[in-house]
């Protein structure tokens, strides 16, 4: 049987025994994993062609060539499958999608606590609704218009999903028991979706992030050390999750 051979790492809260149990003594270490290739997938989160925030667009571009081209085609090459994960309103749309739910599975029950008015800040909670932004049609247009990014076209056999149910009933078809995420914003949609890390997390899958595969949006108080990326990738760390590099991934794949 193929296996993958990674050592994913992890964030540990505890110290050896005879040392000081201080946030300064703690650190990473790795485990040394043989994963079944037919119980892993390499899932795509919002890998889109572009982004409203300049330096974020200039980021992900880098990435995406130098760093998801690249593994891409080493996990296909392997034999790995491949699942993409482009958010309601692109993947109902593209000829891959699974389609395995109905239409009123495409999203949440809404249950009537809290009210609709409270959720919405509207009619009584008005006064705590956040202010409109002047430029806001503009960035519902912008992402109106956004589509897969064209270097990482779906190929034949892999697979498109619309939320986390969908991807939840797919790696049930498929046996698929581990998940390796990239993708973007790695503070954002990776940890956020309903198909991302902490809700797949929640339905009892092994999480891996590649960490080098994706961004944050960053703040002007965060964007010069990537806090924020860096924070989102060890907050997995330390919650249960994993990470690995794109390198580590390509090396662990079987020949």
């Amino acid at each position: 049987m193929a296996e993958i051979h990674v050592m994913p790492r992890y964030y540990r809260w505890h110290v050896d025994p005879g040392t000081e149990w201080l946030e300064a003594n703690t650190g990473y270490a790795h485990l040394d994993w043989r994963i079944p290739m037919e119980q892993a997938a390499l899932v795509m989160v919002d890998v889109w062609d572009g982004h409203y925030l300049k330096e974020t667009a200039d980021r992900t571009e880098v990435i995406v060539r130098d760093s998801i081209v690249p593994l891409l085609s080493a996990c296909r090459a392997a034999g790995m499958p491949l699942i993409h994960a482009p958010a309601p309103g692109l993947a109902e749309h593209h000829p891959a999608w699974v389609k395995l739910i109905e239409d009123h599975e495409r999203s949440e029950p809404v249950d009537d606590w809290p009210p609709k008015s409270f959720r919405s800040k509207s009619q009584a909670f008005s006064s705590f609704a956040r202010p409109e932004e002047p430029r806001e049609p503009e960035l519902v247009a912008r992402r109106a218009k956004r589509k897969l990014h064209p270097l990482v076209k779906v190929q034949e056999g892999e697979a498109v999903i619309y939320n986390g149910e969908e991807l939840h009933r797919h790696c049930k078809e498929n046996g698929i028991l581990f998940l390796f995420f990239l993708g973007f914003n790695t503070n954002a949609c990776i940890l956020l979706r309903d198909y991302g890390t902490v809700a797949m997390s929640k339905r009892g899958y092994e999480v891996i992030v590649v960490r080098d595969c994706g961004t944050g949006m960053e703040s002007f108080e965060t964007q010069e050390g990537l806090w924020q990326t860096r924070g989102a990738i060890l907050f997995l760390e330390m919650y249960g999750k994993y990470s690995v590099t794109s390198q580590e991934l390509v090396a662990g794949l079987p020949d």
